[in-house]
């Protein structure tokens, strides 16, 4: 494997030292194999789709260990997609509002302050979403002032607008992108607000690469942030 043949930072060879460490000839920095093939590993699995409790029961590996793994590669598609996002801000673009609820509380009339609301934009191919502010902090105040009913009423609307939307740009990348973060996200079975924008990114991250490209952004990301 190229990671335990090359060194991380400068590709010059490596050598082994006692105590089973591998050495940089040149850069003189140590690399761990065991350390490195895990990473490895679990990297393949986050881009595989396979869960974290899945993937610790298949490895024997500690739950909660493949979970902050995991949360980790999430921290790192968001950094990704960022700095990709710099790289072609200056390109056209076309974009769209999105709201997002999970299928159990669709028919919940008070469910719209609990939607996820984020703009898709579309960068020639490239798709980077922003996410808007909630309404969660306002929820006690229109429903106490009977407010719910309004908004509920305009989020249908909104709702109806969109499938119109669907229907007219069936191939519009935008639309493509939505329908893959409505698979995707429901295999999490529930994201809380504050880590919602994570696993956004992470979904945003993988429809724009391909496994394989997905796996090198990463390693190269994890191992130049964790100085192994």
């Amino acid at each position: 494997m190229k990671w335990l043949k090359e060194c991380l930072y400068c590709q010059q060879n490596l050598y082994h030292l006692g105590d089973g460490m591998l050495k940089c000839s040149h850069c003189k920095k140590k690399q761990s194999p065991e350390r490195i093939n895990k990473v490895l590993t679990l990297i393949n699995c986050f881009t595989h789709d396979e869960t974290a409790l899945s993937v610790s029961n298949r490895l024997r590996l500690s739950y909660v260990s493949v979970h902050n793994y995991y949360e980790t590669f999430r921290q790192l598609c968001a950094m990704i997609c960022e700095t990709q996002y710099e790289a072609i801000r200056h390109l056209n673009c076309e974009y769209e509002e999105y709201f997002y609820l999970e299928q159990s509380k669709r028919r919940q009339k008070t469910a719209i302050f609990d939607a996820h609301n984020f703009l898709s934009f579309d960068y020639e191919g490239h798709l980077y979403n922003i996410i808007m502010p909630s309404l969660q902090q306002y929820r006690q105040q229109f429903i106490d002032d009977n407010l719910e009913d309004v908004y509920n009423s305009e989020f249908i609307r909104f709702k109806r607008k969109s499938r119109i939307i669907k229907v007219s740009k069936r191939y519009n990348n935008i639309v493509l992108f939505w329908d893959y973060f409505e698979r995707s996200i429901v295999r999490y079975k529930g994201v809380s607000n504050d880590t919602f924008a994570f696993y956004l990114k992470e979904i945003e991250f993988k429809f724009n690469h391909n496994k394989s490209r997905q796996q090198e952004l990463l390693q190269e990301a994890y191992f130049e942030r964790k100085g192994l």
